[in-house]
């Protein structure tokens, strides 16, 4: 008898497997630099240390890349979900709460454990000396495993975005901000004698930067150190509110900040995991202006300490600096801000914990020209956008009612309006009269069928 194969009837496809065939070697290749780069971290050999660790960059690197180029490179250019909710490394399954704990410990490891990456350290001591002329250190360590994951995934997401000139830009930038002004320029500093300095870092993010011991110390390092203060001083005061006005907080917080530029290159597979609930957006209210009013008050209540007024100041500033550092600075932004990628989305620490980003949200949403203009007709609520936000607005709300989209929030990214496949969501810098008004929308009592 002759078997006869059937076509399935069911309406939806089948769920994918976790890993094509294909990209399982590329896959292959990142699992052993893992473990080549554990089998580093505790080899106390210094040079096969070195080797092991070369190896696991190499093949950390060649694999993503790798992985990238079959997932992306090799299918049509364009908007596609890629089934991130049907993987259990994209919707908080069993291999996403591994990477959690994996990305979390690390962190802890490198604040409070140092010692434990004592020969990944020593193993970094000759790039070290040759781009900052000193010891490598656990900082050091973790700003060129940083560097690498902005790059590498940065890659990533120039095979995926390859169809968009906007979203290429974009990640260009943050790329370029993260090797040069957040990795090379500090380490050269530092090779020259002078103070590290991140010159795209400004307050309230960098807050110590204003503080007067930070300020004082940069003012007897010369010239450049008198331009340093100038610098952070004109660019929180004086460019980021003009930039603002002018094209919202999308100018720093995606393109140029290198918090962002990791959320947009490292996070991106978990953009979709964002709660849009109400509930969140009370939260992220709730905790992110008080930080940002906890932050300028240290500072405000520094610089009268310094003034020697209120000398008694320096009982309260003490602890209140050391809780900021640590909760705030350490937990929030590194552990929580990082480590939770895969559980609750590439921005928690943009949305919940970021006083920079709440200085540019208010300025965006009461004094900036740009907005997301929707055209609620051409709406058929699909949810792309929605899902495409990193930062837990439920755009898909607003595309309905055609209102524009206003919010302290949005850091422009622009995701949303390249998910939309009516092209309903467009990214303006248009006068601010009438930047709250929603496009004109056809009401169903105002339609005749003949």
């Amino acid at each position: 008898m002759q078997d006869v194969s059937i076509s399935s009837l069911a309406l939806a496809p089948a769920p994918p497997a976790a890993s094509p065939p294909g990209e399982k070697p590329a896959l292959a290749a990142v699992a052993l630099g893992l473990l080549t780069l554990l089998a580093a971290a505790a080899d106390a050999d210094v040079a096969r240390a070195r080797l092991s660790l070369y190896c696991a960059l190499a093949l950390l690197s060649g694999g993503a890349l790798g992985w990238a180029w079959l997932a992306f490179g090799k299918r049509e250019a364009g908007w596609h979900p890629h089934d991130l909710w049907r993987r259990p490394s994209t919707s908080r399954g069993a291999v996403a709460w591994a990477t959690g704990v994996a990305l979390t410990g690390f962190y802890v490891v490198v604040y409070w454990f140092p010692w434990l990456l004592t020969n990944l350290i020593r193993a970094l001591d000759p790039f070290s000396q040759w781009a900052r002329h000193r010891a490598a250190d656990q900082w050091f360590l973790y700003g060129t495993f940083y560097t690498m994951a902005v790059l590498v995934m940065g890659g990533r997401a120039l095979w995926k975005y390859r169809f968009s000139r906007y979203h290429l830009a974009r990640t260009a930038s943050v790329m370029f901000f993260q090797l040069g002004f957040g990795f090379l320029l500090p380490g050269l500093l530092l090779a020259l004698q002078r103070p590290e300095f991140y010159f795209t870092y400004f307050w309230p993010l960098k807050y110590d930067y204003l503080f007067p011991g930070t300020v004082s110390q940069l003012l007897h390092n010369g010239g450049l150190g008198v331009f340093m203060v100038f610098w952070g001083a004109a660019m929180s005061f004086l460019a980021t509110p003009v930039l603002t006005y002018f094209f919202g907080k999308r100018w720093y917080c995606a393109w140029v900040c290198g918090c962002g530029g990791l959320a947009e290159t490292a996070g991106d597979a978990y953009r979709h995991l964002s709660d849009k609930s109400r509930q969140a957006w009370r939260w992220e209210v709730r905790l992110v202006y008080p930080i940002l009013g906890l932050i300028t008050l240290l500072t405000v209540l520094l610089w009268l300490g310094a003034s020697g007024a209120v000398p008694a100041l320096g009982v309260v500033t003490g602890p209140l600096g050391q809780f900021y550092g640590f909760a705030i600075g350490s937990v929030f932004s590194g552990i929580v801000g990082v480590g939770f990628y895969p559980l609750l989305g590439s921005r928690v620490w943009c949305r919940f914990g970021c006083p920079m980003a709440a200085y540019l949200g208010l300025l965006q949403k009461h004094f900036s020209r740009f907005r997301i203009s929707t055209n609620g007709g051409q709406c058929i609520s699909c949810g792309n956008c929605s899902n495409a936000c990193e930062m837990g607005i439920d755009v898909k709300q607003y595309a309905q009612r055609g209102e524009p989209i206003v919010r302290a929030a949005c850091v422009g990214c622009g995701l949303c309006a390249t998910a939309c496949p009516r092209g309903v969501l467009n990214l303006e810098n248009g006068p601010r009269e009438g930047r709250l008004t929603g496009s004109a929308f056809i009401h169903a009592d105002s339609l005749r069928i003949l």
